[in-house]
């Protein structure tokens, strides 16, 4: 019997010596460590995936030669041949697939999915696209994303961004902007600020994924048009380390860094990544006013057995200028000349800063020299579970608040009668004055042929306060997966607002004028308008979806509930007299009473997505989503009757569908779909100059659209290191209703071109990559009459670099020169959002100028 007990634990031993153990890591090109990727032992039934760390381990009898075959969706797969021992340590380094509809995907999905297996419109920006970009303005970045036309002119932030389709104020209206999965801002129409005043991008972000269609409602904060989502670099037991340092065009420096790794020993799990960078320059137009400023952001990342918990945050306090439209030359609508015979590039200007006067709170000192101030950040947790291989809980919770201020200034005098700019006698007799005389601040007499150009600043005070947070739980069937969750959001703002009228000079950059016995200290009307409000937002919403994929459907069904409340208090104001300057025109002041109209508003929808994929063969696919979805209006939007009692608060309606064909194959990726939008009872909200008083008005106009068109996207690598991609959106558009102005149904959208295109031409092989982008927008109106036409303009943008390797392998130095606007050095008009159907053709056209040509040179450090 001990013979055989022997013999049997001899046995035991030879079968555990024989057995292989197969462990390593697998990473990108850029050492970064891949979760998920899947590992087969081929000729064998042994497979596994790598952990949220690129790590493997596998197990097998096998001897002697065996290959193992790494397959990662967005990148080739590889296959290493190698000996069977006891332990084997086997790394692979993947490099990306030149196939774009490989790329992964991870937004409005459950699952990590490729583009050829998703039935929705995608578009994704690696961090190395990124790069290429001018990364100072969202509506740079976003030129480039089919079916999204973009305005700039207002500076580095608060872009016009259009979607394909759909009337818009601008900003991201119907495309929220999302950091990490969450929105910057949970309710739009809290204040009029745009979603990338709270956010810059840096170069601590990963990817950029755009989702185009109704599908999009499904997740998150949910939108009728698409989700714009940064994907942030985490940490991992690579180290890796950026500076970049760059210099541009007037005055331009700025300075940014990663810095990522893990923390501890090697069995920690604990990882961090931290970006920020420092500006300051004197643009991208000089005003004499200051642009400035900084923004770090990290998370935190802890890896366990079964998830993760990250700790993510920002911290922002950053200053720039924003530019508003100005009367350009009539007839060509170019630049003009001033009085002193030079080029007018801006009449903003650091002489119309700190203007003070008496109020019945006291002295208020205007904040214009700040331009748009961003002060304060946010703090997330995100919490991923799996409770077992089939079921997982993604938790995000977050906190943000910020002081912030929108100060700028406006597009002339708003008075009524009154040119865009005058003579002094034209003047004179606008404001019903029989006779004054023109003077500097210094006192030196005007010369009598110098043109006058009055204007306002608007002053806006408008922190914001929000708790957010999204809860999804997914249960994966096989060719289920069930996602199910809530949305929750509590959101609080203010909105202070003052209007200051003031004269100056027609010339660059101009002093201010005083007019006798008008006048003080330049200014014309103090507190001309006066707006304090405070608003807070409820939203409380349900989802549920399922992805089915089956041997060549794939199937995207769902539905959501949501709830919206608002609480408005608005003051009250009145004309106050504040002094006894002998002049009446300044004697008094517009201010608010301490009264407050209050108000309390709900509503309630659904939506319904249905989207449906065939895959054809490996390389082709026909696709097709349908949604009905809803978007609620502006709380700022709420007015007040005469018993100030609130106005009904409904949500607005769309139904939109796609149908479309992908097509992916070695070297040639493109797609092609047909797509239609119907948006019913839309709040359309526009800021007009009130013809009736110096200040502005908001407008607010109930309205039907629809609209229906072609989009086709495609990347071309036709020779090794060169590729040729573009996209081309052609659409046709008309307002179907409007409660106010009944006689523009029947005309096209205001500000919605019929066309866009970008045609790019990229070359990266060896050390040396550069890339020269052509974008395009077409014909669009400024105004809802369609009497202003705006012409079709292109901009052309240069990204040249090479890189040295210094030091190690994996360190380098790379030597970068861009150009914004590359053959356009004056910039060319996107019209006034402000003056609407007042303006005209005349002598002086109020138009807004995209920034001018802009260069910059880089050095890039990786180490």
């Amino acid at each position: 019997m001990k013979n055989y007990i022997k013999f049997f634990l001899l046995l035991i031993g030879t079968c555990s010596y024989s057995q292989s153990v197969i462990k390593g890591t697998i990473y990108d090109s850029n050492n970064n460590p891949l979760p998920l990727v899947n590992i087969a032992i081929l000729g064998s039934n042994v497979t596994t995936s790598t952990d949220m760390d690129g790590n493997y381990v596998m197990k097998s009898d096998l001897t002697g030669e065996q290959k193992i075959k790494v397959v990662y969706i967005g990148f080739f797969p590889q296959t290493k041949t190698v000996n069977f021992g006891a332990n084997v340590t086997l790394d692979f380094i993947l490099k990306e697939s030149i196939e774009t509809l490989d790329e992964v995907v991870l937004t409005a999905t459950s699952t990590k999915r490729s583009q050829k297996e998703t039935p929705l419109s995608i578009t994704s920006l690696s961090a190395k696209d990124l790069t290429k970009l001018n990364t100072n303005s969202q509506a740079n970045i976003l030129r480039s994303i089919p079916g999204i036309t973009t305005e700039n002119g207002g500076g580095e932030v608060a872009s016009n961004v259009f979607v394909r389709g759909l009337p818009s104020g601008g900003q991201f209206q119907f495309n929220p902007l999302q950091i990490d999965g969450m929105p910057v801002l949970a309710t739009f129409g809290l204040n009029s600020s745009a979603h990338d005043v709270y956010f810059r991008t840096d170069i601590g972000i990963k990817s950029l994924e755009f989702v185009r269609g109704g599908s999009s409602v499904l997740y998150g904060v949910g939108s009728v048009a698409g989700i714009i989502n940064y994907t942030s670099v985490t940490g991992s037991e690579t180290p890796k380390n950026i500076l970049k340092l760059e210099l541009g065009t007037n005055s331009r420096y700025k300075a940014d860094f990663l810095t990522s790794g893990q923390l501890g020993g090697k069995d920690s799990k604990m990882f961090y990544a931290l970006t920020g960078f420092y500006r300051y320059d004197e643009g991208p137009i000089k005003t004499g006013l200051p642009t400035e400023g900084y923004q770090l952001r990290g998370n935190l990342k802890k890896v366990t057995e079964k998830g993760s918990i990250t700790f993510s945050g920002q911290y922002i306090d950053d200053q720039v200028q924003f530019f508003l439209p100005y009367p350009l030359d009539g007839g060509t609508r170019n630049r003009p000349t001033g009085n002193n015979g030079e080029e007018i590039l801006t009449l903003q200007t650091a002489s119309a800063a700190n203007f003070s006067y008496k109020t019945p709170n006291g002295i208020y000192t205007s904040p214009i020299r700040d331009g748009v101030s961003t002060k304060g950040g946010y703090f997330m947790t995100n919490f991923v579970h799996n409770f077992n291989d089939d079921l997982k809980i993604d938790a995000k919770i977050r906190k943000s608040q910020y002081e912030h201020q929108f100060n700028l200034f406006l597009d002339g005098s708003g008075v009524s009668g009154a040119k865009a700019v005058e003579t002094q006698q034209e003047y004179l007799a606008a404001r019903g004055l029989t006779t004054g005389s023109f003077t500097q601040l210094n006192g030196t007499a005007l010369p009598a042929n110098a043109r006058l150009f009055e204007n306002r600043s608007l002053d806006r005070n408008r922190p914001i306060s929000e708790l957010v947070a999204d809860i999804k739980l997914s249960y994966d069937t096989g060719n289920h997966t069930l996602t199910g969750g809530t949305f929750m959001s509590r959101s609080e703002a203010g909105e202070f607002n003052i209007t200051t009228s003031y004269l100056s000079e027609y010339s660059n950059r101009p002093g201010l004028v005083n007019v006798s016995g008008y006048t003080v200290n330049g200014i014309t009307n103090r507190g001309a308008g006066y707006t304090n409000r405070n608003i807070a937002s409820n939203k409380l919403a349900f989802f549920l979806a399922d992805e089915i994929k089956l041997d060549r459907w794939n199937f995207d069904i769902g539905v959501r509930y949501e709830r919206a409340s608002g609480d408005i208090e608005n003051e009250k104001t009145a004309s106050f007299l504040v002094d006894n300057t002998g002049i009446a025109k300044l004697d008094n002041v517009i201010w608010g009473t301490g009264s407050f109209q209050t108000g309390h508003v709900t509503a309630d929808d659904f939506a319904v997505a249905l989207a449906a994929l065939y895959k054809v063969n490996d390389n082709a696919s026909v696709y097709g989503n349908f949604s009905r979805g809803y978007f609620f209006p502006e709380l700022r939007s709420v007015k007040f009757d005469a018993l100030d009692n609130p106005s009904s608060y409904s949500s607005e309606k769309i139904v939109q569908g796609e149908a479309g064909f992908k097509y992916g194959k070695g070297t040639f990726s493109g797609t092609l779909a047909g797509f239609f939008l119907n948006l019913s009872d839309r709040r359309s909200i526009e800021f007009i100059n009130d013809p009736n008083s110096v200040g502005l008005i908001e407008k607010v106009d109930k309205q039907s659209t629809k609209s229906y068109g072609l989009e086709s996207t495609w990347n071309w690598r036709f020779t090794e290191g060169f590729a040729f991609n573009g996209t081309f959106t052609y659409q046709r558009h008309e307002v179907t209703k409007s409660e106010k102005t009944p006689a523009i149904v029947g005309n096209k959208l205001v500000r919605q071109p019929n066309m866009m295109t970008k045609l790019g031409l990229s070359y990266d092989k060896s050390n040396f990559d550069a890339n020269v982008d052509y974008s395009y927008s077409g014909d669009k109106y400024a105004n809802e009459a369609n009497t202003i036409k705006l012409e079709g303009f292109g901009i052309v943008d240069l990204n040249l670099g090479y890189t040295f390797n210094i030091g190690k392998a994996d360190e380098t130095l790379r030597l970068g020169l861009q150009s914004f606007n590359l053959l356009n050095s004056d910039g060319i008009t996107e019209g006034s959002p402000r003056v609407g159907n007042n303006q005209t053709e005349e002598e002086f056209f109020v138009g807004r100028p995209i920034i001018p040509r802009t260069a910059l040179v880089n050095l890039t450090f990786n180490f």
